[in-house]
């Protein structure tokens, strides 16, 4: 029998890890974001960067999943590929380097349309840059990567 969430959606219960990977039933785990949440962009990028600060790169990820289920159509390829970089890192930190440098090229590659009119203050330059620089890391000396070290910035800093 499949677990379920209180609208009957099928939902697994188990604990996650900050990883999101899924421990036994009983375990201690990680609280798991909400599923469906509105926020405004600059709510979604404070609570993604939160989350990747902490080490909780699949998080992050729910949380753009979020904006880019319920945002505006315009801006879908852009949440998907950061969702997609955050997946990228989850990856990364997992061990599975040809699978964390897939998702990151693939994320940059749904990113990269919005380099030369950069939405919401997000470091679009920044992130593809981190995104190349972290996938050939993965690609030619293939190491698990310490997910909190490797968190990009999202939004760029002031000067």
């Amino acid at each position: 029998m499949r677990d379920r969430d209180p609208e009957g959606r099928a939902r697994n219960a188990r604990p996650r890890d900050g990883l999101g990977r899924p421990l036994p039933y009983g375990s201690p785990g990680v609280e798991r974001q909400p599923e469906g949440v509105e926020r405004t962009p600059a709510e979604t990028l404070t609570e993604a960067q939160r989350l990747l600060d902490a080490g909780m790169p699949f998080h992050a990820h729910e949380v753009f999943e979020d904006a880019w289920k319920t945002g505006v159509e315009a801006d879908e390829g852009l949440w998907r590929g950061m969702a997609q970089l955050a997946v990228g890192l989850t990856h990364a930190a997992r061990g599975n380097a040809v699978g964390g440098a897939s998702l990151l090229r693939r994320g940059a590659a749904n990113v990269e349309p919005y380099r030369a009119d950069a939405p919401y203050g997000i470091d679009i330059a920044g992130l593809l840059q981190w995104a190349a620089s972290l996938a050939e890391e993965l690609e030619t000396r293939p190491a698990k990567i310490e997910p909190d070290r490797a968190a990009p910035r999202l939004v760029a800093r002031p000067a």
